[in-house]
């Protein structure tokens, strides 16, 4: 392939001469002796780095309410059913609550687990029956007859935990046919996703 010609108007780059070794001993002679550099310091009051994030809230949630559930173990008998409702929820509410009128869309059981991972579980349910807008939930905890002298541990985690819940509107014992006091039913307020966006 033949070498195309610049144009007149612009010559070739002139090209560097090799450097010798004279070159390159008289360069270390002028810049004198050489030490490797350190790390630099971070300067005087200068920010760390932040800390990585943690779910500081969560966890305290979880210990509270591991705590709440190993105290006054007799509050809670294993037959004793569970009752609650808002200040702003008709009392009628409750009692068709009671009465299993309202139409369950979603169900756990915490039978058989230690009270810090039902706890977590329990947490992790309400949040994603309310992400699909579940109104009703059932959740089963068992009557505590095999947990001894400490009582209903499970029974009353999910009686103290409901209570704590901005979401919950109301609960109570559910009717002898949906496990009576071994579960309870659980009113949801609405998701108001159009008023979060607004």
């Amino acid at each position: 392939m033949p070498r195309r010609k610049l144009p007149a108007s612009i010559s070739p780059a002139p090209t560097s001469p090799a450097l010798t070794s004279e070159d390159a001993a008289l360069f270390r002679e002028a810049i004198g002796a050489v030490r490797p550099m350190q790390a630099r310091q971070p300067a005087a009051g200068a920010r760390p780095a932040p800390p990585q994030p943690e779910a500081r809230q969560r966890a305290a949630d979880e210990r509270e309410a591991l705590r709440i559930s190993r105290e006054d173990p007799f509050a809670l008998g294993p037959g004793a059913e569970l009752s609650w409702r808002r200040d702003e929820v008709p009392a009628k509410v409750l009692r068709r609550l009671r009465r299993g009128e309202y139409s369950v869309q979603d169900e756990i059981d915490l039978h058989h687990l230690q009270a810090e991972p039902a706890a977590v579980l329990l947490r992790a349910f309400l949040s994603d029956a309310r992400r699909r807008h579940h109104l009703c939930v059932r959740i089963v905890h068992g009557k505590g007859l095999g947990s001894g002298d400490n009582g209903p541990v499970l029974k009353r985690l999910t009686d103290r935990m409901l209570r704590q819940r901005s979401e919950v509107l109301a609960f109570a014992s559910a009717p002898a046919a949906q496990g009576g006091t071994g579960a309870v039913l659980v009113l949801l307020a609405p998701r108001r996703e159009a008023a979060a966006r607004g």
